[in-house]
């Protein structure tokens, strides 16, 4: 038995399938480690989280066996164990579970008990659910090592405490949500802490995958429900924790309480990291994006110049005749603000061509919106032809208002390859371009100060696809927009419902229409970071095809 143990909370990044580059990032972590008796890693550190059903492939499980018991060999040394997340076969079914490895084997392996099956999370389609764990023994210590979603549910802790765990370690692969930090903290890890009078390290993970993004923010609560260690949101950080066994059981002593991002930081480096990880891990050497002289354009310019650094941004101006010298203007003094390479490609000699190839066709009909969806989508096609020819992804960068309501051009200003946007409404793009110019983000590569000119923040929103066009000539003001939106699909309330709330029945009747109509548009747009409970795909999968409509 022992009264002493320290154990590193290594809070990294991961990239998925990547066996032998996550393997050996924590045999880098364990190698500068110190003299410590444990390095703990995320959930599913080893394959990568979320795998979706690269879990399937016998192939990849094999590779993951094989590192693990690679990396268990390498404990043989007389240093730091590690407990390390993976997939494991028993039976013939696939698991979700945790392996500690140490003295040069993997001396124990448990199973996540309670599989997630709801919002961004499909577990119970890919794994078998294991048995209520036992603790395990670690160098006098008995560990409780419940994953992730076990700590959501009372069961799992009380049966370690039961079985003669004395603290918890528990691992993540948790993604960010607004508010999210805090309801992990107060809403699971000091209930299970109360529930049992243990101490709980809440190990977490850092970085994009694909639609989500993992905030970090790990922390250690001791058993009386005081925060002990509160690591850093948005970074990475490898952080050692000492603990004590003490007449009243184990206790972590105090350590750092990092200071997490407050609001619209978070959303905003929630969009700059998820960026940052989906080019760099993809490979691309930067990215190009359309700059119109509008709020969204230039909102998303600033995120992907702290995400890369101006170096690596690329924002093309694509005027009509309808573009305002207030639009040019504005767009290149936010190109330059950022430090961007900036470049004006005029889309009318297309729009003349088009005009002429159409003409036949389009005799004796009126202008409309057909001629509107050109222009879009000749600046989406010129957007595309910088992308292949030089390499830069493109940038698409419809807010979340837009998607909804389908107030957007499919093949024209949505295509691209990520939208930073895509879960962030209107109100709140504007909220954190304000925010940009008076901070600058933790993880931030672009310059201080205000690079969103004001003009941009306070002009009214404009496609300028046709003469003194206004975004209110087609939709609701934002604000109204925004919260009714909120309603119907952040909430899931129906039209009677917000009609009780004060808005204008023959509005929400429309906007719902809108929301319905756009569900094709949406399937074919590209991905973009999850922000909060309900982002279009991964959490809100309605069918294109339906008649129902709530009023």
């Amino acid at each position: 038995m022992t009264d002493k143990l320290s154990i590193v909370l290594a809070q990294v990044n991961q990239s998925v399938g990547d066996i032998a580059g996550n393997a050996a990032d924590m045999l880098s972590v364990r190698a500068n480690a110190g003299k410590v008796d444990l390095v703990a890693f995320p959930e599913m550190q080893l394959i990568g989280y979320p795998a979706e059903d690269l879990i399937l492939k016998p192939s990849l499980v094999e590779r993951a066996q094989a590192e693990l018991e690679s990396l268990a060999q390498a404990t043989n040394d007389g240093g730091p164990g590690m407990l390390v997340g993976s997939v494991f076969v028993r039976d013939g079914q696939l698991h979700n579970g945790v392996a500690m490895l140490d003295g040069g084997r993997i001396t124990a392996v448990r199973f996540k008990h309670e599989l997630p099956n709801y919002g961004t999370f499909d577990e119970k389609r890919l794994f078998t659910p294991g048995p209520l764990p036992e603790p395990v023994l670690f160098r006098g210590a008995m560990l409780g090592l419940p994953i992730c979603e076990d700590i959501w549910h009372p069961d799992v802790c009380r049966h370690l405490a039961d079985f003669g765990a004395g603290m918890f370690v528990c691992v993540n692969g948790s993604p960010y949500e607004i508010e999210k930090d805090v309801l992990r903290i107060e809403g699971v890890a000091k209930r299970r802490a109360a529930d049992t009078g243990l101490p709980l390290a809440y190990l977490n993970r850092i970085g994009g995958q694909d639609e989500l993004v993992f905030d970090g923010a790990s922390f250690v609560v001791n058993g009386d429900g005081r925060i002990a260690v509160q690591m850093t949101d948005w970074e990475e950080q490898i952080t050692r924790t000492n603990w004590t066994r003490t007449a009243r059981g184990w206790n972590c002593d105090r350590g750092e309480i990092a200071t997490l991002a407050d609001h619209p930081e978070d959303i905003y480096c929630a969009m700059v990291l998820s960026l940052r990880d989906y080019v760099n891990k993809n490979g691309f050497p930067g990215v190009v994006l359309g700059m119109s002289g509008g709020i969204d354009s230039a909102a998303c310019a600033a995120i992907a110049v702290d995400a890369l650094g101006p170096d690596r941004v690329w924002c093309v101006m694509l005027p009509s005749r309808y573009t305002s010298q207030a639009s040019l203007d504005d767009a290149e003094q936010c190109a330059r603000a950022l430090g961007c390479r900036y470049s004006t490609i005029p889309i009318q000699p297309a729009v003349s061509g088009f005009d002429a190839m159409l003409a036949d066709d389009f005799a004796d009909t009126k202008v409309d919106l057909t001629e509107e969806n050109i222009q879009s989508r000749i600046r989406g096609v010129t957007l595309m032809a910088l992308s292949n020819k030089f390499g830069p992804m493109l940038v698409t960068t419809g807010n979340k208002s837009e998607m909804s309501v389908g107030y957007a051009t499919i093949y024209g200003d949505m295509a691209g390859g990520y939208n930073p946007l895509k879960d962030a409404y209107k109100m709140t793009v504007f909220a954190v371009s304000e925010w940009r110019n008076r901070k600058n983000p933790k993880i931030g590569l672009g310059p201080e100060g205000e690079v969103i000119p004001e003009n941009i923040l306070i002009k009214p929103p404009s496609a300028e696809l046709r003469p003194d066009q206004k975004d209110e000539d087609s939709l609701p003001p934002y604000p109204v927009l925004d919260k009714i939106l909120l309603g119907l699909v952040e909430h899931e309330e129906g039209v009677e419902q917000l009609v009780a709330d004060g808005f204008d029945r023959e509005t929400v009747v429309r906007i719902e229409r809108l929301l319905n109509l756009a569900e094709y548009k949406r399937r074919q747009a590209a991905p973009g970071v999850k922000l909060g409970a309900r982002n279009f795909g991964r959490d809100r999968r309605y069918p294109i095809t339906h008649k129902f409509r709530s009023a």
